[in-house]
């Protein structure tokens, strides 16, 4: 039977989020019901409400979850109701030449819900990234769960759904970083961060931090970094050659998403070196770089889609190396919220106030 529940809702372009009633149906084959523990506020959520993904409009936002299987539809095997699941917007299919190749981090063919929740007057929601968690309960493709271990609270697991795994994943799967390596990260919200404590992971020598904002240099360096650069004061790239003895970084991650500071983290990188774009561009971004540069100083220049993440590897990795204390998830939790307040996250967001604001419910 389907059941209401209270979920945010985006009903327009830039209009405030409102609570309102959202019916979630039984799950179909194929399908998953989790009751929702926490959700992290992410600045893809704020995109949706602001129009800039789509204008699909109303929204159900939210998408950095974790929380409890309520019911699973048929054929789903590999998760029960009960289970802790951490929920990801990549439900991998299996078939795609991606997955047949043994690459299923690069899935063309991932998948969400079948079905659509509502409202109560039957208008159809769209879930963000295909999830939809500011609400008690959701409805998800059941490759969207990802079994990780219960002892880690909700609030700190739930991040790894987007943000946090998405800068892990840029510095360890995507730039391939390695013991030794000099790492500079231009771009320090949450993405940046967790791509400085993704370096320090992999045993980077050195991880130099890059941002206009010196409160998110201090926490950068909390995280990891090793030397900061505020770039509104100093020459980003001449900085960074100068902290690497004038060759420049091994690998340069851009998590801000714009050609100004793309262009930086290309000539910032030592020669062979690799650049790893995470940071989200709009539509109408042009990138111009003389094509004798990009051919004479070699090496790669790589997009991290989520990165590069397989979620049935790489989330229960993570919470574990969380649990052993070699990797400081709630650090990344600025406070804990309720779902009326998401409007107000939005806000502090928006004045670089907060890392993550978590709703917990």
């Amino acid at each position: 039977m389907a059941q209401d529940v209270r979920g945010v809702i985006a009903p327009g372009k830039n209009e405030p989020v409102r609570i309102e009633t959202v019916v979630v149906p039984d799950p179909g084959p194929g399908e998953a019901v989790v009751q929702v523990q926490a959700c992290g506020v992410c600045h893809t959520d704020l995109h949706y409400k602001e129009g800039g993904i789509s204008d699909d409009f109303p929204f159900l936002l939210g998408h950095e979850a974790a929380g409890i299987v309520e019911s699973v539809g048929e054929g789903v095997q590999d998760i029960v109701p009960g289970d802790f699941v951490v929920l990801n917007w990549r439900a991998v299919c299996g078939q795609c030449r991606a997955c047949l190749r043994g690459r299923p981090w690069y899935c063309f063919n991932t998948h969400n819900a079948r079905q659509k929740m509502t409202l109560t007057d039957g208008t159809e929601l769209s879930p963000a990234l295909g999830i939809g968690a500011f609400a008690e309960k959701t409805l998800v493709a059941a490759g969207q769960c990802t079994k990780v271990d219960p002892a880690v609270s909700p609030a700190v697991a739930g991040l790894l759904g987007c943000g946090v795994m998405a800068g892990l994943g840029a510095a360890i799967n995507t730039g391939n970083v390695g013991r030794g390596d000099s790492v500079a990260v231009i771009g320090c919200g949450g993405v940046g961060d967790a791509a400085i404590a993704g370096s320090r992971l992999a045993g980077a020598a050195k991880i130099i931090a890059v941002d206009i904002d010196d409160r998110k240099l201090t926490t950068a360096e909390k995280l990891g970094a090793t030397h900061t650069v505020n770039s509104r004061e100093t020459d980003p790239v001449e900085a960074i050659r100068e902290l690497t003895g004038g060759f420049g970084a091994d690998v340069v991650i851009e998590a801000v998403g714009r050609p100004d500071t793309y262009e930086q983290a290309f000539y910032a990188r030592d020669l062979a070196g690799t650049v790893v774009l995470v940071g989200v561009p709009t539509p109408e971004m042009k990138l111009d770089l003389p094509l004798l540069d990009v051919f004479g100083r070699g090496g790669a220049l790589k997009s991290s889609w989520y990165g590069d993440c397989l979620p049935s590897r790489d989330f229960p990795m993570l919470i574990d190396l969380h649990l052993q204390g070699r990797l400081d998830l709630g650090a990344f939790v600025s406070e804990t919220i309720g779902l009326d307040e998401v409007e107000a996250a939005f806000e502090r967001m928006r004045h670089g106030d907060v890392l993550r604001s978590v709703v917990v419910l």
